[in-house]
């Protein structure tokens, strides 16, 4: 992870934080509830105020009170957001491929699957 993690900086300039932010909110179709996007991110939600200060100081996102209620904060991609998004992704996947999906045997990639299914019921990914 730690090689994935330095690759993405090196390569992308961002962390793999601002990454997995960055996806989460392309896959919600650009915008989220800052709680939300902390309970995905597995990050508390003042870890995550402040990663979004960042985005946004890059103009890689937005943040807004909530129309709903005033009182929540929701989190918009922008359209360099989706830009860098879109550049990163495929480096990122590559990476992912490259770390970890071709040192395994075909073999190996089914057995990790099938216990991957067992216990990833439920689960959301973040």
């Amino acid at each position: 992870m730690r090689q994935l993690a330095t690759d993405l900086v090196n390569d992308i300039g961002l962390t793999l934080g601002d990454f997995d932010v960055l996806a989460q909110l392309g896959q919600a179709g650009g915008e989220m509830r800052i709680s939300e996007l902390a309970a995905q991110a597995y990050s508390s939600r003042s870890g995550m105020t402040r990663r979004i200060d960042r985005l946004v100081d890059e103009g890689l996102v937005t943040r807004a009170n909530s129309d709903a209620d005033g009182r929540g904060v929701v989190v918009g991609l922008t359209e360099a957001g989706v830009a860098r998004l879109a550049e990163a992704a495929p480096a990122h996947l590559r990476r992912v491929r490259e770390l970890f999906v071709e040192r395994l045997s075909d073999g190996e990639l089914a057995t990790l699957a099938s216990a991957l299914e067992k216990v990833a019921v439920d689960c959301g990914f973040g």
